[in-house]
């Protein structure tokens, strides 16, 4: 009788592979980590006269900022 192979070698990890290519372009990073220095530092407004108080409303605008300027970034969700 032939001696039988573990399968646990071929088994996936539920994880899935992360893609070669970058989500965001560096663009992308720069325009967001400035939005970000304004937020802490209590000058993002939104709209008009409004502070941003919330730090993902703060990464929300960098991304779009940064989508407006041509930055690779990935798109939208479908709403």
């Amino acid at each position: 009788m032939a001696a039988k192979k573990s399968s646990s070698s071929h088994r996936s990890t539920g994880r899935k592979k992360a893609s070669s290519s970058r989500k965001y372009s560096k663009k992308a990073q720069s325009k967001v980590g400035k939005v970000m220095r304004e937020y802490k530092h209590g000058k993002l407004k939104s709209g008009g006269k409004r502070k941003v108080k919330s730090r993902k409303q703060a990464i929300a605008i960098g991304i779009s900022e940064a989508r407006r300027s041509g930055a690779k970034t990935p798109r939208k969700k479908a709403a």
